[in-house]
């Protein structure tokens, strides 16, 4: 947002009633004119604005986009989203982050959220395609961790739990962790994490977390084959929620969380995941790269790999693959 289109929302907040376009002109030092362009440029981004002759501007209702002054409003973290980057569609915000990740000072970048209001080619885990309709958050933070390369994968189990604590405080709906690493409600699955990593031997150059939560969707519009194992924010609670201020609650829990990593204290994210694990004392069906098997869910390692009871009483350690619930 330009800094004089923010200037004239700032007195439409702060008049809290109709305010002059005089007064607007002569606040803020620029002509009439200027001033119906910038309300032009506010209702675009979604801000209800009611014009009057006799009374002048009054903002009848924020913007329900991902605006990233509307998400800073409620964030209050330290580094996590300080710095952020808004697209209305973009094919994947990872690419977006990548790009300036590869180019840019990592350091400088980190915590820095690139955010979309859709996605046209969204992509998952094992390059999955990821459906990313407007009404969700659609988001890639990029990270330029101290965290040891062994342990960095807890950057995706920090930010699971990020995500189902958010969902549990915000609204107040159990949601649980899947492994390895999906948010689900019930039995459906409402979020999703994907960690890219780019290091050189034991040095990280930087990581990007993507995550997609599917909030203000509604499933009729979903393909059946995607509307059967996924649910969304809004069908759960019957009515459409604050996206900027619930994705603000994410990004806090997701820097307490990530500095709860930093500091070294692995077992504490851990023992958290354990307690929202919908995967654990689970009958489930694995599939890897080499076998398929089923067997019990019976812990969490301190490497985040899934370890399995078969039917035959051995136990497997799966440290990548798919995980169904049967």
């Amino acid at each position: 947002m330009k800094e004089s289109v923010f200037r004239v929302l700032k007195l439409l907040e702060e008049a809290g009633g109709p305010i002059s376009g005089e007064s607007l002109s002569a606040s803020l030092a620029i002509t009439r004119s200027a001033v119906w362009k910038h309300i032009k440029d506010l209702r675009e981004m979604g801000y209800e604005i009611n014009a009057s002759q006799q009374e002048g501007y009054q903002l009848i209702s924020a913007s329900t986009m991902l605006l990233p002054y509307e998400i800073q409003k409620h964030l209050r973290t330290q580094v996590i989203g300080r710095q952020m980057q808004y697209l209305k569609t973009t094919p994947s915000t990872n690419d977006v982050a990548r790009t300036l990740a590869t180019e840019g000072d990592v350091a400088a970048l980190h915590g820095t959220v690139i955010i979309a209001e859709e996605q046209t080619g969204g992509v998952g885990r094992l390059s999955r395609a990821w459906v990313s309709p407007q009404g969700g958050i659609w988001i890639t933070l990029i990270l330029k961790p101290t965290i040891p390369i062994d342990h960095v994968f807890m950057i995706t189990m920090a930010g699971a739990v990020a995500i189902a604590r958010a969902i549990r405080k915000e609204f107040d709906i159990g949601a649980l962790i899947k492994w390895p690493n999906d948010v689900y409600i019930g039995d459906k699955k409402v979020a999703g994490l994907l960690l890219e990593l780019a290091a050189e031997s034991d040095s990280i150059h930087y990581c990007l977390l993507g995550i997609g939560i599917d909030v203000n969707i509604k499933l009729d519009t979903l393909s059946p084959e995607l509307r059967s194992g996924v649910t969304t924010i809004s069908e759960e609670l019957e009515h459409e929620v604050d996206r900027a201020a619930f994705l603000a609650r994410v990004l806090r829990e997701f820097e307490r969380h990530y500095q709860v990593l930093e500091s070294g204290e692995y077992d504490a994210i851990l023992r958290e995941w354990k307690s929202m694990s919908y995967t654990l004392e689970q009958h489930v069906r694995v599939n890897t790269m080499r076998n398929s098997f089923e067997g019990e869910a019976i812990d969490i390692d301190e490497y985040g790999a899934l370890i399995v009871r078969k039917e035959n009483g051995k136990i497997e350690r799966v440290i990548a693959g798919d995980c169904f619930h049967t």
